[in-house]
């Protein structure tokens, strides 16, 4: 397929139906060298990564799990163990972490909206190397305990856990929706 096609087609994949192998550390690499070419008003770079991989991803699990109960003290045996079981599924998870500057030229929004582009970059990068993957944020990304466990500052949010891996159950894409039904031209008053 051409680069075009190959946008067309691209989904996430269900982060349960990924698996081993994971992105080993050079294919990780030109993934984030994909990722942080995105629009970057003021070249601020306002974004950094967490990899969670290995015994990392229970060790959060774990933290998660034990959260929840504090959060919800009645949270029933499911739930806890599907937040126990969140991270181990892809090999690898790549938390895209907005490194915000208050008070910048450049809006806060502008530095937010160019993290999200390395999260869907990440995404499409991920799937050119014949990986599956998926974006996610989830109340753990909103969490003030949870943040501080991963040592995310006071101007820094998590937009997005992206789960990486081998696709070990096919999928269907969803319907898309027609572009022209959502297209229209501005003329002037």
């Amino acid at each position: 397929m051409n680069p075009i096609d190959d946008l067309r087609v691209r989904h996430s994949t269900p982060f349960r139906q990924l698996g081993a192998p994971g992105p080993d550390a050079a294919q990780l690499q030109r993934m984030l060298e994909v990722a942080v070419h995105v629009p970057d008003h003021g070249r601020l770079a306002p974004w950094r990564f967490l990899r969670i991989h290995g015994d990392a991803r229970a060790a959060l699990g774990h933290a998660l799990a034990s959260r929840l109960v504090e959060r919800e003290p009645d949270a029933p045996a499911a739930k806890r163990d599907k937040e126990r079981e969140r991270f181990n599924h892809a090999p690898c998870v790549i938390a895209v972490i907005a490194t915000l500057t208050p008070g910048h030229k450049i809006p806060e929004s502008e530095q937010t909206q160019s993290g999200s582009c390395v999260c869907f970059s990440l995404l499409q990068a991920a799937d050119a190397l014949g990986f599956g993957a998926q974006w996610l944020t989830g109340w753990a990304a909103y969490d003030p305990r949870i943040l501080e466990l991963l040592g995310v500052g006071a101007n820094e949010r998590v937009l997005g856990f992206i789960h990486i891996g081998t696709i070990i159950a096919p999928q269907e894409d969803r319907p898309r929706p027609d572009p022209a039904s959502l297209l229209t031209d501005w003329s002037p008053p």
